[in-house]
């Protein structure tokens, strides 16, 4: 599939192009994304090239993870990475991190409903999953803003960045 732009009041999302990968190089120095996304550690700018120019358009190219950067309509300024990711036949996994500056605006939580809405419209979809490593109280807000039902905690689900095991929270959202 190709990158679909999607809209909303205040955000455009769209596909990353070479032009932003400053702005994700910078995004992803924040401690915060570092810890509670798979992004490697240290973030060099070359991981950033890496993403955005093959990474991100391979995944589209094979119809299973779908990213899109949002950005603000009044500065163009990165708000954040969204993304729906195939799980199994008609579950999808909602992804997300914001730009630290760019938080507690609610821009998350309106950049993750489109993507979501475009995924009900577009994809083979019946659910909706949320992870979340437990503690990323943050990530949990929006989740919980866009509806999803915290489901559970996985003990020991899965090792972060700082090679520890850590609980994870898991959500569903149903085709509405």
């Amino acid at each position: 599939m190709d990158p679909v732009r999607l809209e909303t009041d205040r955000l455009v999302l769209r596909a990353f192009t070479p032009t932003d990968v400053d702005a994700v190089y910078e995004a992803c120095q924040d401690e915060d994304i570092q810890f509670y996304t798979p992004v490697p550690v240290p973030y060099r700018r070359a991981d950033a090239d890496t993403l955005v120019g093959e990474k991100l358009p391979a995944q589209w190219a094979e119809d299973k993870d779908y990213t899109l950067g949002a950005f603000r309509k009044d500065t163009g300024a990165l708000v954040g990475s969204y993304c729906l990711t195939l799980i199994s036949r008609g579950v999808w996994e909602l992804g997300y991190w914001a730009v630290k500056e760019q938080r507690g605006r609610g821009y998350s939580v309106e950049a993750a409903r489109a993507l979501c809405d475009w995924g009900w419209a577009s994809l083979d979809v019946h659910r909706i999953e949320w992870w979340a490593m437990a503690g990323n109280t943050g990530s949990r807000a929006v989740a919980e803003k866009l509806g999803f039902t915290v489901e559970g905690t996985l003990r020991n689900r899965g090792i972060a960045n700082d090679g520890r095991p850590h609980d994870w929270w898991v959500g569903g959202l149903m085709r509405p």
